[in-house]
C-alpha cells in the first residue's frame, strides 16, 4: 500500500488519498490507495468506523457475466457508519463531527461520500457501537410490512442476521415465533433472540407436519422467507393459515422461481414483496431502526459474530460466502 500524499506543510498535513478495497477481477480484491473524494454541495463526506458486509455483495465477489471489473473503489459497500468530516455547502442539518449511518455505496474504504438526504444521525447512546444502518433499516421495514400483531404465530425460515432481528421484533410484539434453520448456530440464535420454537430445515415435509402440529392443524398467520432461496420459498407457502400473509424477505438474485400458485391461490394469501426500492423509504426504516436499537426493542449486538481489517477484505468476503459455524454478521473496520 503506498502511503498517502499530503498538500501544503507538514503543520497543516491534508490527505489527498485514502485506502479503498477494489475487486480488480472475480474472487481478486487489492487494496488500493485511490484519491480522497470531495463533496459536492448537497453530500457530506463520512470518516468510516466501519461497514457491515450484505449476503447481497456475493454474486459480484464471484463473478457473473454482467459484471465489469475492476468495480469502483470501495463498491459494494452500502451497510457503513462513521463520522462526518467534510460537509458541502448547502448542507444545512449535518456537520462536522456528527456520528451518522448513510445509504451510500462505496464504503469498503476510509471515507465514503453520501447524500445528505440519505444520512441518520446516531445518538450518543449508541457511541462505539457498530450501526450498519441499511439492514437494521431492511429489518424495520419488513416487520412494518409483515403488519405482526399480539397473539399471532410467526414463522421465520432462515435465521441469518435479517432472520434474527425479526425473530426479536416478532417477539417483542407479542407473536408466537417458530424459528426454522438449518444450521444448529442459527437456531441456538434464534432461542436467544426470543424464539418460542425452533425446527431445523431439513425435510419439507416433516417440517410442515411439525408446523401443523404446533399449530393445531392451522398453520401460521404469518411467514417471513428470509433464505432468498427456491425450496424454503415453497415451504413457506404451505406454513401459511387460510388468508394469512406470506413475505418475502429474501434476497432472490439468482434466476426464476417456480412457485405453487394454486396453493397460494386456494388458500387466498397475501404475498408481499418486503424490499423497498424507494430510497426514502430506506431512510425511514433506518432512523426507525435507530430508536429501535436506542430503546432496547431490537438488540444487534450478538450478532456480530466476525469482524476483519479492511486489510482483510478477502478473508472477509471468504467468510461472507463459506458462513463458517458461528458466523451470523461480518463488519469491515477501518
Amino acid at each position: 500500500m503506498q502511503t498517502s500524499l499530503f498538500q501544503d506543510t507538514p503543520d497543516t498535513a491534508v490527505a489527498t488519498t485514502m485506502p479503498a478495497a477494489v475487486l480488480t477481477a472475480p474472487q481478486q480484491v487489492e487494496i488500493q490507495e485511490v484519491a480522497l473524494p470531495e463533496p459536492s454541495a448537497t453530500q457530506v463526506r463520512i470518516k468510516l468506523e466501519g461497514c457491515g458486509l450484505c449476503a447481497s455483495n456475493i454474486p459480484v465477489w464471484e463473478g457473473r457475466e454482467w459484471f465489469t471489473y475492476p468495480v469502483a473503489a470501495g463498491n459494494p459497500g452500502h451497510e457503513g457508519w462513521g463520522v462526518i468530516d467534510a460537509v458541502g455547502a448547502e448542507v444545512k442539518d449535518f456537520q462536522e463531527g456528527d456520528r451518522v449511518a448513510a445509504l451510500s455505496y462505496n464504503s469498503y474504504a476510509a471515507y465514503d461520500l453520501a447524500e445528505a438526504t440519505a444520512v441518520v444521525k446516531l445518538p450518543a447512546a449508541l457511541a462505539g457501537k457498530p450501526f450498519p444502518g441499511e439492514p437494521l433499516g431492511c429489518a424495520l421495514n419488513i416487520f412494518k410490512r409483515s403488519d405482526i400483531k399480539a397473539g399471532q404465530t410467526v414463522a421465520i425460515l432462515g435465521i441469518g442476521f435479517l432472520g434474527a432481528l425479526l425473530v426479536q421484533l416478532a417477539k417483542e410484539a407479542g407473536a408466537r415465533v417458530i424459528a426454522i434453520s438449518q444450521r444448529p448456530f442459527s437456531l441456538d440464535i434464534a432461542q436467544q433472540c426470543g424464539a418460542h420454537e425452533t425446527i431445523t430445515m431439513d425435510d419439507h415435509y416433516k417440517i410442515i407436519e411439525q408446523v401443523k402440529e404446533l399449530t393445531g392443524g392451522v398453520f401460521c398467520d404469518r411467514v417471513i422467507e428470509c433464505t432468498g432461496k427456491e425450496w424454503p420459498l415453497n415451504l413457506a407457502g404451505e406454513l401459511t393459515k387460510e388468508r394469512g400473509r406470506l413475505i418475502i424477505a429474501g434476497f432472490h438474485q439468482d434466476g426464476m422461481r417456480q412457485v405453487n400458485i394454486q396453493l397460494w391461490n386456494w388458500r387466498g394469501l397475501d404475498v408481499i414483496n418486503a424490499h423497498e426500492r424507494d430510497p426514502q423509504m430506506y431512510l425511514e426504516g433506518m432512523k426507525e431502526a435507530v430508536e429501535a436499537v436506542e430503546s432496547g426493542r431490537l438488540n444487534p449486538d450478538l450478532l456480530y459474530t466476525h469482524t476483519f481489517p479492511l486489510e482483510k477484505m478477502d478473508e472477509a468476503f471468504a467468510a461472507l460466502v463459506e458462513r463458517p459455524d458461528g458466523f451470523m454478521k461480518a463488519i469491515v473496520t477501518m
